[in-house]
């Protein structure tokens, strides 16, 4: 069955934890902003996406600004976002054409900081969410893990966790519904705004270590050499 394909990048960081002034969406990976980046890796997946970019209102002049120093014309449209990550997703949602048809569309949502996702694992969330209706990333716990508690931490069995990444990819008609439930401090990514309905069990997929979410500058450091590593300059 085809399907329409739309594509959410929230990107509303402000590089608190990267010690910069410029957000850590704008600051330069590989010559180009993080951003820009982010938005390409979608194109590589398929041409007709419909790009829809979500800043906060106070960072959109200085995107305009990125767009025309770097000479990016790549489609997109821009949208302001709101007090946290669930209205800025709620507010990208609303502004989708409302001549979609929701039961046969699926927009991803994806963080504008995680430029180094690909197209494999793009497809694979696609192709998931297309059959299941939700699909999501995830990729195994290495590390040992203990659970706080107030006497100390205890250890916990890492095989019953998993890491979530984005994109997140579900039918319009689905997240619509989600997004029309009251904003709850438990709604930490898409996926779990969704479960919150209690009508759908979204669908894990394979994720991809590459796919790193850039927060610290190390995480800028080692996003370049994977760059360097996989050719994509």
């Amino acid at each position: 069955m085809f399907m329409t394909k739309q594509v959410i990048i929230v990107a509303g960081g402000k590089g608190a934890r990267m010690g910069s002034e410029l957000p850590k969406q704008f600051l330069s990976l590989g010559g180009q902003p993080v951003l820009m980046r982010t938005i390409e890796a979608f194109l590589r997946y398929q041409q007709s996406v419909e790009i829809m970019v979500v800043l906060p209102e106070t960072q959109r002049d200085c995107w305009q600004e990125l767009c025309h120093r770097y000479d990016f014309h790549v489609p997109h449209q821009v949208v302001s976002g709101g007090e946290t990550r669930f209205h800025s997703v709620r507010n990208g949602l609303n502004a989708l054409p409302a001549a979609l048809d929701e039961t046969r569309t699926l927009v991803a949502i994806h963080d504008g900081v995680r430029p180094l996702v690909t197209e494999t694992a793009i497809r694979q969330c696609f192709e998931a969410a297309e059959k299941q209706g939700c699909a999501y990333p995830v990729i195994p716990v290495e590390d040992t893990l203990r659970e706080k508690r107030t006497d100390g931490s205890v250890w916990v069995d890492r095989n019953r966790y998993f890491l979530v990444q984005t994109p997140q990819v579900f039918r319009l008609e689905i997240i619509k519904k989600a997004y029309r439930q009251a904003y709850s401090s438990r709604f930490t990514d898409d996926v779990s705004v969704v479960e919150a309905l209690g009508e759908i069990r979204p669908c894990e997929v394979a994720g991809d270590r590459l796919n790193i979410k850039i927060t610290t500058p190390a995480d800028l450091v080692l996003a370049e050499k994977l760059l360097q590593l996989q050719h994509w300059i």
